[in-house]
């Protein structure tokens, strides 16, 4: 079976990964104008630099769960696309061999000048070289608001061709990730959603699944590999 499966924040929750919600403006004590966007980054870089040093570190102590392992057990018995909305890589180190990381990764980094991409260090600082221009213009290798998520054609694609699509711990409120299951279910595709609560979009699923992702992800992907 054709399987498309968009991750977010709650898949990693359970791992110790804080998630990411907008409704205060404010993420993790700061402003997201000032550290998920091109303009705070120009304005202080040394701010934004000390705040993804911090979700990498965080990133790094945190260890895989039971659903990123599920997944992983999901891709040796069916054709997976798997795509997150996540940074960090609790998915490759719970086994899945191929993620599609839409919004970046922390363990990138990219030159904001020439475009160059390369390993990031644990610690970036504004001084840091891009080791192809030279230039220290080297900032973390993640989407922010304003810009264009990474390989949404392949995206697209995996999605209209999928004869299942699953949505978990996502919120629903970003798009375009958000408008994937709609886009899914009008190209033929059974959509469910598992979620420890209803997304913004669950109207767009055919089923749902609540509760932790560490219960709901396993017994879903048991009844898929029986």
């Amino acid at each position: 079976m054709r399987i498309t499966v968009l991750t977010g924040a709650g898949i990693s929750a359970e791992s110790g990964i804080r998630t990411f919600r907008a409704t205060d403006g404010l993420w993790e004590e700061h402003r997201i104008e000032d550290v998920a966007t091109p303009e705070g980054f120009r304005r202080d870089p040394a701010l934004v630099h000390r705040f993804y040093n911090q979700r990498r570190a965080d990133a790094a102590r945190a260890r895989p769960n039971a659903a990123h392992r599920a997944l992983a057990r999901l891709a040796q018995r069916h054709e997976l696309t798997l795509v997150t909305q996540n940074v960090d890589d609790l998915h490759e180190r719970g086994g899945s061999a191929e993620v599609i990381h839409m919004h970046g990764s922390l363990l990138g980094a990219l030159c904001a000048g020439c475009g160059h991409r390369w390993p990031a260090a644990l610690v970036m600082r504004p001084p840091d070289p891009c080791p192809a221009c030279g230039k220290a213009l080297a900032r973390p290798d993640i989407v922010w608001f304003g810009e264009i998520p990474y390989h949404m054609e392949r995206i697209w694609k995996a999605v209209e061709s999928a004869e299942l699509f699953a949505a978990i711990g996502t919120s629903g409120l970003v798009y375009p990730a958000a408008g994937l299951a709609q886009h899914a279910r009008r190209n033929g595709a059974h959509t469910i959603e598992l979620n420890l609560a209803a997304s913004a979009v669950s109207r767009d699923f055919a089923e749902r699944r609540l509760g932790a992702a560490t219960e709901v992800v396993p017994q879903w992907v048991d009844a898929l590999c029986p």
